[in-house]
């Protein structure tokens, strides 16, 4: 299994091929992906170009980043007020 091996120009190349070919198993089967990363890349990036896909990954990132960050600052707050609550 390949795994996270695609660009951005490789995705559109492939998803521009996939319209213009007669099927598109053929490009999925060249390209050695599967159907279903295939139909959610349609799905993802349909009729974007380029630098809108780096944008939206950029920004996915971004969004996980700031997850974390939220995820952390809520344990911390959570344990501060566990210990604040105890009776000394």
């Amino acid at each position: 299994m390949r795994g996270k091996g695609f660009s951005p120009e490789q995705i559109v190349g492939i998803l521009r091929e996939a319209e213009g070919a007669r099927s598109a198993r053929e490009v999925i089967r060249r390209c050695g992906i599967s159907e279903q990363t295939f139909y959610r890349w349609k799905r993802t990036y349909a009729g974007m170009e380029v630098s809108e896909i780096r944008k939206l990954k950029a920004i996915q990132e971004e969004n996980l980043r700031l997850k974390k960050l939220v995820a952390d600052q809520a344990l911390k707050i959570q344990l501060l007020e566990e210990i604040n609550s105890k009776k000394w």
